[in-house]
């Protein structure tokens, strides 16, 4: 470690020390500091609590925000104040131990050692069939503990707003904008495939955009619930990072689950994707029937999917085609066309075992188009 790293290290120990001791209100000592890295737009350690009245916690994670726009540090903080205050049996992750929002600073449980779903899903095709079923069932189990509760969240960034006296973006946030300008992209991408976007294609975009605001399945997400941001531990499956969290249609979370997990897989286990893919989609369904008894019906929750699942695609196709394919660290990145060819290679799939033949066939378009770009 560096000299500059332990005094970055140095200054977010005494950071977390002060917002830890003005919230409990007697002072509280941290030490012992582990670097845990980061996403580029914050620190992130792992540090032991010393004796202290407020909590049986033994060790702690302290997150400084460098880089983040304001509006993530709010979603940030609204949104673990907001998952925290579930059942126990309900919370998707950390829950939120105190925060500082104009000192950029949130103390959170720590979760402990464990594993990574990244880790578990490269295992074998055994090993990932357990991932993604408890996957499934995590995001299920959010979705109906979080379902109907949005205008309580909506009060918990309004207050995160005034506590950091900034302005809130509109909406679903930073993941919103990015797919209303990948959708507003067709004609340009278009041209540079040499196509005309199918007609269905476009559709699809416009309805998936449209989940962000409405949707017949609303509920919170993390948003970027790809594999990158699960932990598995004694307490089960954890979704990690909040600084994008938001109300929206969840089935945009089981989509994204969907298109970011196969570039993951074990190489033994890559011709099973169908099989893992409806594994998680029953999953989760398990979990979120109960709250939406429409899910039961097989075509709707098909159509409902594959229009989420062909926004995500194509957000990561603009990415790529824009050059901004390493602008972020959202698990749908990647700079490898290969990857968003076997996406869309995927979604024709997907579509045809739905029995949709337009969208396979207008999905397929598009793959060929893309890997004549690319490849040829």
């Amino acid at each position: 470690m560096t000299v500059l790293e332990e005094e970055v290290l140095a200054a977010v120990l005494a950071s977390g020390e002060e917002v830890l001791s003005r919230r409990t209100g007697s002072p509280v000592s941290l030490s012992e500091p582990e670097d845990l890295g980061g996403t580029g737009r914050s620190t992130v350690m792992r540090a032991r609590v010393g004796d202290n009245a407020f909590s049986d916690d033994r060790s702690v994670v302290v997150k400084a925000f460098d880089e983040a726009e304001p509006e993530q540090l709010q979603r940030e903080v609204a949104s673990y104040r907001y998952v925290t205050a579930l059942p126990s049996q309900s919370r998707p992750g950390p829950q939120l131990l105190a925060a500082d929002i104009e000192a950029r600073i949130v103390v959170l449980t720590d979760l402990g050692h464990g594993r990574s779903m990244v880790e578990l899903l490269g295992e074998d095709a055994d090993a990932a069939a357990r991932g993604v079923s408890a996957w499934g069932q995590a995001l299920g189990r959010m979705h109906a503990a979080t379902a109907y509760g949005e205008d309580d969240f909506d009060a918990l960034l309004r207050h995160s707003v005034r506590q950091g006296k900034g302005a809130r973006t509109a909406g679903g946030g930073e993941v919103a904008t990015q797919a209303a300008a990948a959708a507003a992209a067709v004609d340009e991408i278009g041209r540079r495939l040499d196509i005309t976007v199918p007609d269905r294609i476009v559709a699809e975009l416009g309805t998936g955009t449209g989940l962000f605001e409405a949707g017949d399945y609303r509920a919170f997400s993390p948003s970027d619930v790809g594999p990158e941001n699960i932990f598995i531990n004694d307490d089960g499956l954890q979704f990690m990072d909040y600084e994008f969290g938001a109300f929206r249609d969840a089935t945009l979370d089981v989509a994204y689950a969907l298109v970011t997990f196969p570039a993951r897989l074990a190489e033994t286990a890559v011709g099973k994707r169908a099989a893992l893919e409806t594994a998680l989609v029953d999953a989760w369904r398990s979990e979120a029937q109960p709250v939406w008894p429409a899910l039961r019906r097989d075509g709707e929750l098909q159509r409902h999917i594959l229009t989420a699942r062909t926004l995500w695609v194509w957000l990561c196709t603009h990415w790529l085609l824009s050059g901004a394919a390493g602008a972020h660290d959202w698990a749908l990145h990647t700079a490898d066309a290969r990857v968003v060819l076997t996406r869309w290679g995927d979604l024709v799939d997907a579509a045809a075992r739905a029995g949709d033949g337009e969208l396979a066939q207008s999905a397929a378009d598009v793959e060929t188009a893309l890997r004549r770009f690319w490849f040829e």
